[in-house]
């Protein structure tokens, strides 16, 4: 072990951005993935930056959302994440969806290419008093590391669930039924206009489906489990029984959709679904995240019109995902503050999203070989969405209530002179992200 090696463990979004970062500011990376020697609920293969959930990096707009300007900060940093979402793109309105599998490979090529890179597949299960070191584990930590962070942190891991939704096979859809077309027809081409496909319902139909969701099998957990679920990304059983309309509210509306082969007549639900590869074999069914058991899933999902012969690439599933009390345990360095050579990255640390995982991979990357090159580097400024992210997981969220959070405006300082000044919720969103960028910027000036 040389005094300017980082050790990196875990080869997800957060690692596998933290390792580039790191190495291309000159540091030696050993990154360390337990997979596929050892397995996950959620994972299929030992690639990085492997997408187990959607395949969605959500909006692209870097004026008027949070996530968009975190996409923007994020490629102006380099991000290897981001180059690799803009390479493998997929039509999504204004979405940015990538091809989950090309994304992956090309991110575990590119990594391990990079001659500041080495690869340790295997399995660690505690935590190293030597050496620095980025634990980037994601939600899924295994139970031996698990363990040895609770019985470092002198607390109970805390948790939340999180549902997988299915994926369909294209030619098992029936398009006599379905239609293609993103709602509103946004999109800037035709492509983009006609990026999701759609099955529409009836009243009939939506109460009947209701019904045997309601009534299918579920997972259940186990005694005692107390975990709560992660609020945007819930699963369409729980939102069913917040009451019989809230489906047809949230991932089921039918707004801003017309259908091609009925366009007299409304919709009174519509599923849709979402390209999940370059190819358009695939597609996943948006906002359909399940605990229902794999028999119920295949009966109630063929209850939709145009899914009723659908085979499935990949049914859904739930899973327990495990973060840290971040403003209790770790510093504005994001390090351990029993452990200082000990960095925590990703969604273990108490951000919501692949986007935001991956940025604070970056962050950590960047955070550390600057302190194995002796050179004092702090966070960018609570006004960027990096800054303002690091700001909640490190002392900005109240401890005692703190739960997972994706980038969003309410994490930012309010804006103040001639921006403080605008009224209407677009100017204001302009003027966060107009001051993000700039002091993103002189931040990034500042480390070079």
């Amino acid at each position: 072990m040389t005094e300017k090696t980082l050790h990196i463990v875990g080869g997800g979004m957060a690692g596998s951005e933290a390792a580039w970062q790191a190495a291309n500011l000159g540091i030696k990376v050993v990154l360390h993935e337990m997979r596929p020697e050892v397995g996950t609920f959620a994972h299929q293969t030992g690639n990085f930056g492997e997408m187990v959930c959607s395949n969605s990096f959500r909006s692209d707009d870097d004026e008027q959302n949070a996530v968009g300007l975190l996409h923007w900060e994020m490629r102006a940093a380099n991000g290897l994440v981001m180059s690799a979402a803009d390479r493998y793109k997929l039509p999504a309105g204004g979405a940015l969806a990538v091809d989950r599998d090309a994304f992956a490979d090309h991110i575990t090529a590119t990594l391990k290419a990079h001659p500041n890179v080495s690869v340790d597949y295997g399995e660690i299960t505690d935590l190293p008093s030597e050496g620095m070191w980025i634990f980037a584990t994601g939600p899924l930590t295994s139970p031996a590391l698990g363990e040895a962070i609770a019985k470092e942190t002198g607390t109970d891991r805390l948790a939340f669930f999180d549902a997988i939704a299915p994926i369909v096979y294209a030619d098992s859809i029936n398009m006599n039924i379905a239609w293609m077309q993103s709602r509103y027809d946004k999109g800037e081409t035709e492509e983009e206009q006609k990026a999701y496909l759609n099955c529409p319902m009836t009243k009939d139909h939506y109460e009947a489906f209701i019904d045997a969701l309601l009534a299918a099998d579920k997972t259940e957990f186990h005694e005692g489990e107390t975990a709560g679920y992660f609020d945007g990304c819930l699963p369409i059983e729980v939102m069913a029984e917040r009451g019989r309309e809230t489906l047809r509210h949230g991932p089921m509306k039918p707004i801003g959709l017309t259908n091609a082969h009925k366009p007299e007549e409304k919709a009174y639900a519509v599923v849709q679904l979402r390209r999940d590869n370059a190819l358009g074999t695939l597609y996943n069914i948006v906002g359909f995240q399940t605990k229902m058991k794999y028999s119920a899933q295949t009966e109630v999902f063929k209850m939709i019109p145009g899914l009723e012969n659908a085979s499935f690439a990949r049914l859904g599933g739930i899973h327990r995902n495990t973060f840290l009390n971040s403003p209790t345990l770790l510093d504005d360095q994001m390090r351990l503050k029993s452990r200082p050579n000990i960095r925590f990255a990703g969604q273990v640390t108490g951000v919501e999203g692949y986007v935001e995982s991956a940025a604070m991979g970056l962050l950590a990357g960047r955070l550390a070989a600057a302190e194995l090159s002796g050179v004092e580097m702090g966070p960018p400024p609570r006004t960027t969405a990096m800054g303002a992210l690091i700001h909640h997981i490190t002392g900005g969220a109240e401890a005692k209530t703190f739960q997972p959070m994706n980038v969003n405006f309410g994490l930012f300082p309010p804006l103040d002179g001639i921006r403080g000044g605008r009224k209407g919720r677009k100017e204001r969103y302009k003027g966060y992200t107009d001051r993000a960028k700039e002091d993103y910027n002189q931040w990034l000036i500042g480390q070079s």
